[in-house]
Order: C-alpha cells, then sequence, then structure tokens
C-alpha cells in the first residue's frame, strides 16, 4: 500500500450518466485526482431489472474499471449498490465504495428525532438498501420511502423547474411531506438536479441528503486514511468518461454537462464486438470529441 500517495485514478461507474453528480462531488472535493468513469448507457434503466442482472452487469463493469488500473471504485448507481456492493466487495481487493452507507451514516446524524424519508428507484426502495443501513445506525429511527421513477426522464429532459415536474414532485412528495421528516436521502444521481425544487416541497426544515455527494466526502476519507490520496508530484489530473453505447440524443453533451457542472472530458465508447468489453483495454476505442453530440 502506497504511503506517499498514489496518483492512479478513481473509478466510479453508474447505469448512465446520472453518476456524473457524483464525479462533479469528487471534483470539487479531490481536485487532484484523476477520474475513469462508465455509464452504462446501453443497458439502462437498473431501476427495472433483478438484482442477479444488476449484479452481473455490476461486475462486468468492475472487470473493466480494474483494467484501468484504478485504486478505488465507487459505485455511484443506489441500485447497484443496493444490490451488488457485497459481491463486489468480496471479488476484488481494492476499496469499493457504495453511495448507501455514507447517505444513510449523514441523514442519520441530520435527524435528531430519527424520522428519515427516501426517494428513490423502485429498485433501490424495493430493495430496502437504506431501511437497513439506517435500521443498523439508529434502531428506533423510523423510515418512510416513496419510489419516483419519473423523476430520471424528467432530468434528462432537462425539466428542472417546470411545471410538469412540479405536479409530478407533489404527487409523489405528498404523504412524505406529512411525515414530519428530519431528512430526505436523494437516493438517485438524477435527483441533485432536483434539489431546489425538492427543498421548496419539503420545507426548510428538512434537509437533503445526497447519496453522491456523501459518497464522494466518504471515498476522500478513505483514500486519506489508506494513503491514497494523489501527490503534488503527479500533476495535472487526467480524466476519461467511458460509455456502453453511442448516445443518439441530440443534447447528450448538454444533459452531461449540466450533471457534472463542466465541459465533458475525452468520452469514448467502448466496442463490444470480438474480445467482450470488460476483458479489453480501451486503447482502441473510439471516442466521442468533447463538446460535440453524436
Amino acid at each position: 500500500m502506497p504511503l506517499n500517495g498514489d496518483p492512479r485514478p478513481i473509478g466510479v461507474f453508474d447505469s448512465g450518466i446520472g453518476g456524473l453528480t457524483t464525479v462533479r462531488e469528487l471534483f470539487a472535493r479531490l481536485p487532484r485526482e484523476s477520474v475513469v468513469y462508465f455509464g452504462d448507457t446501453a443497458r439502462l434503466p437498473y431501476g427495472n431489472k433483478s438484482k442477479e442482472t444488476v449484479t452481473r452487469f455490476s461486475l462486468e463493469i468492475a472487470s473493466f474499471l480494474a483494467r484501468q488500473h484504478v485504486k478505488c471504485i465507487v459505485v455511484a448507481c443506489n441500485t447497484a449498490s443496493s444490490h451488488a456492493l457485497d459481491t463486489l466487495r468480496d471479488r476484488y481487493d481494492i476499496p469499493v465504495i457504495g453511495v448507501i452507507e455514507p447517505a444513510a451514516k449523514a441523514a442519520v446524524a441530520a435527524s435528531p428525532r430519527g424520522r428519515i424519508g427516501v426517494v428513490g428507484t423502485l429498485a433501490t426502495v424495493g430493495s430496502n438498501a437504506y431501511a437497513d443501513a439506517i435500521a443498523r445506525l439508529a434502531p428506533r429511527a423510523v423510515v418512510q420511502q416513496r419510489a419516483c421513477p419519473l423523476f430520471v426522464p424528467l432530468v434528462e429532459e432537462g425539466w428542472l423547474d417546470h411545471k410538469v415536474t412540479r405536479l409530478v414532485a407533489e404527487e409523489y412528495l405528498a404523504e412524505l411531506k406529512t411525515a414530519d421528516l428530519d431528512s430526505l436521502i436523494l437516493g438517485c444521481t438524477h435527483y441533485p438536479l432536483l434539489a431546489g425544487l425538492l427543498h421548496e416541497a419539503m420545507g426548510a426544515s428538512v434537509r437533503l441528503v445526497d447519496s453522491g455527494a456523501e459518497a464522494a466526502l466518504a471515498t476522500g476519507e478513505l483514500l486519506s486514511a489508506r494513503g491514497l490520496l494523489a501527490p503534488a508530484s503527479a500533476g495535472e489530473p487526467r480524466h476519461h468518461f467511458f460509455l456502453s453505447d453511442e448516445p443518439r440524443r441530440r443534447s447528450f453533451a448538454r444533459i452531461a454537462e449540466s450533471f457534472l457542472g463542466r465541459a465533458l472530458p475525452k468520452v469514448s465508447v467502448v466496442d463490444q464486438t470480438d474480445l467482450p468489453w470488460f476483458e479489453r483495454s480501451h486503447a482502441s476505442e473510439p471516442s466521442i470529441p468533447s463538446g460535440e453530440t453524436p
């Protein structure tokens, strides 16, 4: 284990581009770190798939990231964190950080009365992963959950403050608004882009917990504790993003950059012919020039 820093990149993956909100937090908190990101755009969404399928996809992606010589893997996808985290940790020697445990810890700390809400995909809410994690930390906490599947397409449409989005949020949050919550976990990487609207809907007394931001904080703490932070001598960080399918939407770059909060670095589409994509390096993969839309 390096004691004087480790210049290798951080690996991050999500079912699509929503995990770029987590990458944005990593950039803000760990500006020296390089990031390799994988978005499984060919097989999204994960939220309506079985645990076995999500686990298989997650293992394939982790195998690909390990071949990029990453020093840790951040599972930015809440569904994959719910279903595959233990399997990933058993399979790989490098640290694997999910979004569930850090967000549960933050929500408990922000909830003196133990009244916590969770919004997420059908799979994340159905797994009870957040409720179980909170119960381990605060057995007397009361957890109320609500699946909000329409939030993802609304965010990707760019309707962050649209009247339709407000009507959908009103419907989804009706029960949570009457639950007298201390905190609300945003259990999907898309949801931070709706934070303003959700904060307004829930009221100022409810603390919103961004699961991706908490995972980024946990990643920094882990790397620091293990002496794995990138040293100053490593120079400027280098980032590379991978997608499993070439986006056809003309608005791809705009949407992705709104998630990331900055211009996209080099984006490559992984060719899935010949050897399985997760068993190959990235040397021959086609790239999408930064700022261009396929």
